[in-house]
């Protein structure tokens, strides 16, 4: 059994340090692409303003599935359409 030996050079290490980095900023880019630009609803403090609510009646109208919500990134969005309909049935 004859075993081949590879020699890895610097200049192996650093071209793949390149091609690797390159890789990594290619997928970053395109992940970048794909995000939203603006997450669609509003923010609490936003809902609060537009209902003049308080804090805990929006827990309780999302609690109620009255208002939905998305949460990214640990921000809550609350659906701009629940909340039109909020208002437009007098709120």
């Amino acid at each position: 059994m004859n075993m081949g030996i590879e020699i890895v050079t610097k200049e192996d290490l650093e071209l793949f340090r390149v091609r690797l980095l390159g890789d990594i900023r290619n997928i970053l880019t395109e992940q970048e692409k794909a995000k939203p630009l603006k997450p669609e609803g509003y923010k609490t403090a936003d809902v609060r303003k537009i209902l003049g609510c308080s804090v805990n009646k929006l827990v309780a109208l999302r609690v109620s599935r009255n208002l939905r919500t998305k949460k990214i990134g640990g921000t809550l969005y609350y659906n701009v359409e629940d909340v039109k309909r909020l208002l437009e049935e007098g709120y």
